[in-house]
This record gives structure tokens, sequence and C-alpha cells, in this order.
């Protein structure tokens, strides 16, 4: 169970207060106090400073302590020391606040115990209290002019049209990304959470996404204790309102000391992408691209009416950069159906072009009718839902077109967007062009249709109703599995033992017979018949390949025996020598695709799975898809369709084609065991699973029973 998100109301006397208190007001140039007001000077509401040492400050009076002011205050703004936030706190519960901020830093992030004490204590008045902090630097509400904040801008401009909300756990981040106001994108509010020990990242996306202020939302994430409380508040929203995430500590994975394949390559990292992909979230990697996009979601339709765009351009260079960046992020570019070519024929010349991408050429300098028609009959062809025209000089010859394409786009259900190429990238022309409704700017052709491409995916998540995950294991296959698992003797099961957990599930192993020495091992592949695998059984081998442990294709006694004679003495050489518990012989398989299946326990998100490509190239190849356990049939098929080695699956070359559907369900086998008993199972691995048409057979595996691996991807936010 995840802790509840809280409704907007219980949020909105905070972050969208009619009055606002400062305690540690002063009139001391630079102080915390005195930035607070000067940030607040938009503000229409009360302002309600509080300094026992002052009577008034900045025309205002100044009150002595909350008791004493003339209402509950809706937000208080501390800006005290950190050894005078606890009794702050206190007065704030007395007074009936609606919450409070807190500046002050030097308690968890410390890393000191009376430091990290202090803190707890913050977090059980925020149970009571909606706390934003401590070490945080505040919210900005752009709607009322509000800017609860020490930091140093930007100004908090209502905004015209549709608005960004920022969500940052770095409060310097946050309010970078504010200043995008600069040059035009509307923002609604910039809230930081620092420590978080009240209100997280998740509780404020949750806030912003009832706000009807804010069309679209972004968040700089480090990491979140209860990540699945941000997985919640966005599938809540995705029907509705775009979330758009930078996620941070790409390189925490969290999987250093894993045992199994699955473990080293389904990291931290890796688990957040997937889950919050399949939570509808649009993931931006480019900290840099965060705003523009976020700019562009917030105005353009949630629903393309078309996949194709249509690309409008004065210049041949331009509209090739286009095709080379529709090609690259998967954007169609269809050509126009016969109503608009007929129209862009005859006002297109010779010398341009009438495909698409089109080119008008610079004629349209003399011609200004021949844009508006060749605009019209793009914008009106069923094949577009998005009009692009790649802005190559900032002046208003050109700039001017934009607001008049734009129009022209959206009489028709479209929508424009403009990659600016021009180097001119600020001042009024660019702030004017902004603001155009129906149009977003990009700084680039690529971060374009990387935003188109997002956008287009998450219409077809949108659009996708609930799946519940699978019931494919019945309890009497889990409670053999927690049997099984229970009688391991140590942290890590042999091959056979794993093998059976595997099969009580449903799953297919090789199976074979486990035997002391070489004549029991002769006896074995007598009556199994050659050709033969042979292994050495130990818990202390979990990968056998790597320790000289497995030889394969052993077709007769003469080979077996030799096999044995070199196993025996590869192992001999190996410190510490490792326990064997016997000698495994199985059938040789036929040969087909190897996949790797497997489940971990992720320190934060609990038991996720994943399968690849490779067998015991998969940490080379690092094709994997990973997700949260458990899952649905058709979550798993897609994250088979997702691999870049898919077509290894589908039938290559003349090999059979693999059974999707019988692939699918191990997958969801493997995380129903994961999801169903995180106490025992550390680590999973079938690899490789191999996949030769129907047949699925699990060729080795490894099950570890030690302990979760320890968080290291929990947030350590600064302001």
């Amino acid at each position: 169970m995840i802790r509840p998100l809280p409704p907007h109301n219980a949020l909105r006397r905070l972050l969208h207060p009619a009055s606002i208190a400062v305690v540690g007001a002063t009139a001391r140039p630079g102080a915390f106090g005195a930035r607070v007001l000067e940030n607040l000077a938009g503000y229409h509401g009360a302002i309600w400073p509080v300094n026992p040492r002052y009577a008034e400050l900045g025309g205002r009076q100044c009150y002595p302590s909350l008791a004493d002011l003339p209402a509950p205050p809706d937000c208080v703004a501390v800006a005290a020391p950190r050894e005078g936030v606890a009794a702050v706190m206190r007065d704030c519960l007395a007074a009936g606040a609606g919450g409070a901020v807190v500046f002050a830093a030097g308690y968890a992030e410390t890393g000191l115990p009376d430091r990290v004490a202090e803190q707890a204590a913050l977090a059980t008045v925020a149970t009571r209290l909606p706390l934003l902090g401590p070490n945080c630097l505040g919210f900005g509400n752009f709607l009322l002019g509000a800017g609860v904040t020490f930091s140093a801008g930007p100004r908090p401009v209502a905004p015209e049209g549709p608005a960004v909300g920022i969500v940052s756990q770095s409060g310097a981040l946050g309010f970078a990304l504010a200043q995008a106001v600069e040059r035009g994108v509307a923002v609604s509010h910039v809230l930081t959470c620092g420590n978080a020990a009240g209100l997280d990242a998740a509780d404020l996306v949750a806030f912003l996404a009832g706000e009807p202020g804010c069309a679209a939302i972004v968040c700089v994430l480090e990491g979140l204790a209860e990540p699945r409380r941000l997985l919640a508040a966005a599938l809540a929203m995705r029907a509705h309102k775009p979330l758009l995430v930078h996620k941070m500590a790409a390189g925490r994975d969290g999987a250093a000391a894993a045992l199994s394949h699955t473990g080293a390559v389904a990291g931290g990292h890796a688990v957040w992408r997937a889950a919050l992909s399949d939570a509808g979230v649009v993931l931006v990697d480019d900290f840099a691209a965060l705003m523009e996009t976020a700019a562009f979601f917030a105005k353009a339709p949630a629903l393309p009416r078309a996949p194709g765009v249509a690309v409008i351009s004065t210049s041949g260079g331009a509209g090739i950069l286009a095709a080379d960046a529709a090609e690259g992020h998967g954007v169609p570019l269809p050509q126009p159906g016969a109503a608009a070519a007929a129209v862009l024929a005859a006002r297109i010349p010779d010398y341009g072009s009438t495909r698409n991408p089109c080119d008008l050429t610079a004629q349209v300098l003399n011609d200004a009718d021949a844009l508006v028609a060749c605009t019209d009959a793009l914008a009106a062809d069923p094949a577009f839902g998005m009009l692009l025209y790649p802005n190559t000089h900032a002046y208003p010859f050109s700039t001017n077109r934009i607001p008049l394409m734009a129009e022209i786009a959206a009489r028709h259900g479209g929508f424009l967007c403009v990659p600016w190429l021009a180097e001119v990238r600020e001042g009024e022309v660019m702030r004017l062009a902004q603001a155009v409704p129906g149009a977003a700017m990009f700084s680039s052709t690529d971060r374009c249709f990387a935003a188109l491409s997002a956008w287009q995916r998450r219409a077809i998540h949108a659009a996708r109703p609930p799946e519940a995950p699978s019931r494919l294991l019945g309890d009497d296959q889990l409670d053999l599995a927690r049997r099984l698992l229970a009688s391991a003797p140590g942290p890590v099961m042999t091959e056979s033992a794993a093998a059976a957990v595997l099969a009580a599930c449903g799953i297919p192993v090789a199976g074979g017979l486990l035997v002391q020495d070489l004549e029991g091992a002769l006896a074995a592949a007598g009556t199994l018949g050659y050709p033969v695998v042979l292994k050495a059984e130990s818990p202390d081998l979990p990968h056998k390949t790597e320790a000289g442990a497995v030889r394969l294709d052993l077709r007769d006694a003469a080979a077996l025996r030799q096999a044995h004679a070199e196993m025996t003495a590869s192992l001999a050489t190996l410190r510490p020598p490792p326990v064997l518990s016997g000698l495994l012989v199985q059938p040789m398989l036929p040969r087909g695709v190897e996949v790797i299946v497997g489940a971990r326990q992720d320190p934060a998100f609990g038991p996720v799975v994943a399968v690849g490509l490779g067998g015991v190239l998969v940490e080379l190849l690092s094709d994997m898809a990973v997700a949260p356990a458990p899952l649905s049939l058709s979550q798993a098929r897609r994250m088979l369709h997702s691999l870049r080695g898919f077509p290894l699956l589908a039938g290559f070359r003349g090999m059979p084609a693999v059974e999707l559907d019988s692939l699918a369900e191990i997958l969801c086998r493997v995380a129903e065991l994961a999801a169903a008993i995180p106490e025992q199972l550390a680590e999973l691995d079938i690899n490789p699973l191999i996949c030769a048409g129907q047949r699925l057979v699990a060729a080795d595996a490894l099950i570890a029973l030690a302990p979760p691996l320890k968080s290291v991807d929990a947030p350590n936010s600064k302001a």
C-alpha cells in the first residue's frame, strides 16, 4: 500500500494563498526575510510581516508573533534560522495556518544524527500541517504574482495563455526553469520541496493536476522514497494533463552488487524510466529542452487530428533538416493528397518542391498569397495533424508569418510548430513569437521532432484502456514456490533447485538428472540420450559459464569423459574452491534465440521484471526492457516489441518466429512470482531461455534469496 496523495483542496491554502505571513521579516538587505518581502511585491493578497523587533516594515504593520495576526494565515514563509524553526512550527499549528515553507538548511542532508532527528520531528509536524522543505527555495505562484522564496527572480508574471507548472526537488533548478518567462514562456507555478520532510514531488504534481491555470507539468526529479505515489498521480491525470519528467541521477543504478545478469542490467534508472513511461509520463532527457517541450504540450491539442506532419519552408536546406529529424524520431511525413497537391503545383515555382517537405522558395516575398494558399491546403489535408514552419530569420518579414500560419492551422483543427533556426534567440521578437496562440517555438528541428514523437506516443498511451495484471499462478503454485525457496540451505539456490521453483510456476525447464560422479553422469547420459550438457551443481557458481562449469553438445561417452576431466581441472583453479553438490546432466536443446527473463527487488519500486536478448552477452548488448511487477499480458508483449533485437523473435532470415504469446506468458509468470513473494526472492534469472518457434525452455536458472539491496537512489536534494 502507498500513502494516499493529498486532495487538491488540502494544499490550496498553502500554494494558492489569500494571505501570507513572513516569519523573520526584516529590513536588513540580503536577509531571507527581506528577500521574501521583495518577491511578494506583485502579490495582491494580505501580507503579514512577523518580527517582534519591528512595528512596521515597508509600510505594512509588523506583528510580534503568528498569534497576533488578524486571521489565520494561509501560508507561512519561515525565514528563521534552523534553531528556531521547531518553535515556529508549533506557532503555525496553534495559529491555524494553512501550511508552511521552511527555507533553513542543515538538516538530514548533513548526515549528522541529531540533524536527521530534527528533520524527523519536522516530518511529524507535517502530518498535521502541509510543509515545504526544509532546505528549499520555496515556491512561486505566478497566477497570483506571489514569489514565496528568497531566490532572486524571476519576477512572477501572470501567464497569458496555456501555462506550464514546474515541480522540482532542487530549488535552484526549478527557479532556473522558471526563468523561461523572460523569453515569453507562460509559467503558472514553480514548486520546490528540498528535503521533502513533508510534501514531496508526487504531492506537488498531484496539486498541479487539479489546478485549472496549469496546462502542463514538468518535474525535475532525483528520486523518491515512494515512487509509486508519483506513478499514481501520473495515471490519474494522464487523460487530461501532460506530465513531463527529467529524471536525474542516471548513473546510480543500485545494482552494482547484483548476482544476476538481470540485477546488473535492470538498474534503478532503467526501472524509473520504464515505470514512468508506462504511466504515461513524457520523459525528457535533455534538461535544456524541458521547458520548450512543456510549452508545446501546454498549447497543443491532447490528441493529434492525424499523425502526419506537413513541413512548409522557404528554404530547401531547412526542409532537409526536417526530413532527417523526422526519420530519426519516427515521425511520418506523408505526401499531400490530390486536392492539396493541386494547390501546391499551382502556387510553387518549378524550382521549388511540391513534395513534403514543401519548399515555397524565397518567391513568397513577392507572392504572399502563395504562403496562405499552400498553408491552407496542407492544413485542410486530412493526412496532417501538424504543420511545421522552420523559421530562418528573426525579422518581421519572416516572424510575421507565424501568427498567420497558426491561425490557418487552428481553423482546420491543427497546430503549428516553429523550429527557430535563426541565431537571434532573445528579445521582443522571440517573446512575441512565443506568445502566438496555436504555435510552439523550438530551438532546433531535432528538439521539435522529439517533442512531436513524444506527443504521438502519449496520445496512443492515453487512448489505451486500463490493464489488469495477469493472474496465471494459482495459490497452490505460489505455496509450493514459497516452500521450495524456504528450503534453500543458503542465500543462492543451485540450478536444479531453482528449476524446481520455475517448474512449480508452470515455466518449462530443461530438466535433467543430478548425479554425484562421472559414472553417474555416464549412466544419466545413457538414459537421456546424447547429445547432453554437463554442468557443475553448486550454489557457489551463480555464473557457470564464466567459471568453466558448463560443457555443451557432448555427443558420446568419450566426449563426456573428456568434458568431465576438463571441468574438474578448471574448478580446481578457483579460489576459494566451490562446494559441489553434484553434476547436472541435461539434454542438449536445439538451437534457438537466446532470451533472458529475470526479476529483482528494486530498492525504490520493489519487485521488477526484465526481458532481453543475448544470453551471456546480455550485459554487453544491454538490450533489456524493464517494468515494475506484476504485468499485464499486453504490457509484456509491448516489452518484447520494444527490444532492439525484436526482429530475431519475429523470424529473422528464415529462422522460425518465436511464439510471442507464450514468451509474454512466461514473463508474466516470473513477474507474478516476484510480486507475490518479495520477502523471499531477491533476484531471479532464466538465462538463457531458448526460444525455437513454439518451443520455449529454460536452459539455466539462478535464484538469490539475499535481502534486497540497500537503496542508493534516494533523494538528496539541495536548494
